[in-house]
């Protein structure tokens, strides 16, 4: 359940912009009756099993785009053009969990093949763009924080709109998607998939007098780039054991700043793997043992995992017991098309033990519904924390940020999380292998509600102290969150002096 939404979009996005060096060839086109025979498996297994299908588009409306994209398989197809086709139906059910991913033998391919790139990595916000980072190191002008506002004669504004038909986020929730634009490659990826691959492009800017100018800018090509590096062999000489601890620090770390009091806590995941149970109660037993007074928990690149990580990092800061979710069900426990659902046999074998029917026909994850998890009484944080969120905040960490955000020592900060403040559908999320192309796409068997009293409006968990991005901020690379959140720190320490 973690962001997975930057490298599901890049490898559906990667069409037209490869060289091929291996056998694959990715100008392959699939007839008409091929990827017919795979869209009907697609909608059928949509409509047999997802449990959010309708869920914020009517029925009415989801039978229109199907419809609509099996109008568009009347010729061959490569499997780039068919993902593309698959990916708008996809957005439409508003459902960040389901998303469309290249065949494997596709991504063989990708790993063989050099390719050519948009050089501009932006940031993206509202009706705003900036350069976060320009990939052409010799250009002087389009530098980092340089406001962009169209590209080859389209505006910002008609470029997001175009590709947010094709992004999936959870209900309407649009500070995700122009976060996964803003994930490093993504936007450069996204642009040339449904605009084109071109050698040059003109980019419309805003320069330092406030004057709106063009500039032409070629492609990047990594190839030429990497040739005039010198090659590093840095990598080469960490060992296994201090690679695996890059890893763990890059997932999770701790910082103390003792003289204030105060800590740092980046949790970039709540994922299998990376010790985070032994991590939680390490870290609030050194907090204790410090007498730390304020705790800043970074969950902004955090795109979820594991729900019972996220609920033990609640329980160190909630004074009372709590639900992870109001509801949690299936709306199937078979599928006609098993054959071609990954895991199938051990999903069905959980859901069969673990749920049950009830009078509105779903299969019910009754544990979930009710059981109540308890606060941690042994280490458990009573100073002030923050909660830094945004729009990579997703699933799991929406659950956990629902749990600590009506805690009167807790404050969160930062924008609209990407996942959805009411629910989401979630926890067994096997892919489906389309038989013909290979084709995958994520298919979650569970709808989660997390609380049932929250409106249905398709947004995520608004923050309580929202701080958004600045031109400024961007240019001079400033963390403006981190900023809001020590300026509030240091206002909480003069009110206690005073």
């Amino acid at each position: 359940m973690k962001v997975f939404l930057s490298v599901v979009i890049i490898s559906f996005l990667f069409a037209g912009c490869s060289v091929s060096k291996s056998s694959f060839r990715s100008s392959h086109k699939y007839a008409p009756d091929e990827v017919g025979y795979d869209y009907r498996v697609f909608e059928n297994v949509l409509k047999e099993s997802h449990p959010g299908l309708y869920w914020y588009t009517s029925k009415d409306s989801m039978d229109y785009y199907f419809n609509q994209g099996e109008k568009q398989l009347k010729d061959s197809m490569t499997e780039p053009e068919f993902r593309k086709v698959l990916s708008y139906v996809v957005s439409k059910i508003d459902c960040g969990h389901t998303s469309v991913k290249a065949s494997r033998h596709y991504m063989r391919h990708l790993d063989s093949s050099r390719f050519q790139i948009f050089p501009l990595s932006l940031k993206l916000w509202d009706d705003t763009a900036t350069v976060a980072a320009n990939l052409n190191r010799n250009d002087s002008i389009l530098k980092r924080g340089t406001v962009i506002t169209g590209i080859n004669n389209k505006s910002i504004r008609e470029i997001t709109d175009t590709i947010f038909q094709y992004l999936p986020a959870d209900g309407y929730n649009r500070t995700h998607k122009f976060q996964t634009l803003s994930n490093r490659g993504t936007f450069g990826y996204s642009y040339t998939s449904l605009f084109g691959l071109n050698d040059k492009y003109t980019i419309n800017y805003v320069d330092s007098a406030g004057d709106t100018r063009s500039v032409t800018i070629p492609i990047y090509n990594p190839l030429k780039d990497s040739m005039n590096r010198k090659p590093t062999s840095e990598f080469a000489k960490t060992t296994r054991k201090q690679r695996k601890q890059a890893e763990l620090s890059g997932a999770r770390q701790l910082q103390l700043d003792l003289a204030n009091k105060t800590a740092t806590m980046d949790v970039n995941t709540f994922s299998r793997g990376y010790r985070l149970k032994r991590f939680f109660r390490r870290s609030f037993r050194e907090l204790h043992d410090k007498h730390i007074q304020y705790l800043v928990i970074d969950l902004r690149g955090n795109g979820g995992g594991n729900v019972m990580n996220s609920t033990l990092l609640s329980k160190f800061l909630i004074d009372k017991p709590f639900k992870l979710a109001d509801s949690l069900y299936a709306i199937s426990r078979h599928n006609a098309y098993s054959h071609y659902v990954q895991n199938y046999f051990f999903n069905r074998v959980f859901m069969w033990f673990t749920t049950k029917k009830r009078e509105d026909g779903y299969y019910h994850f009754g544990y979930f519904e009710r059981h109540y998890f308890k606060p941690k009484k042994k280490y458990h944080f009573d100073g002030q924390a923050y909660v830094l969120i945004g729009g990579n905040s997703f699933s799991a960490t929406s659950l956990f940020t629902e749990s600590v955000i009506d805690e009167d020592n807790v404050i969160v900060v930062g924008e609209e999380t990407g996942g959805g403040a009411y629910g989401n559908t979630a926890w067994l999320i096997p892919d489906v292998v389309l038989p013909q192309t290979g084709v995958r796409f994520r298919l979650p068997l569970f709808r989660l509600v997390i609380n049932k009293d929250n409106p249905k409006n398709g947004r995520g968990i608004l923050p309580e102290v929202e701080v958004k991005p600045t031109v400024e901020a961007i240019r001079n690379g400033r963390d403006y969150k981190m900023d809001k959140v020590k300026e509030l720190i240091r206002i909480d320490q003069e009110k206690k002096k005073g």
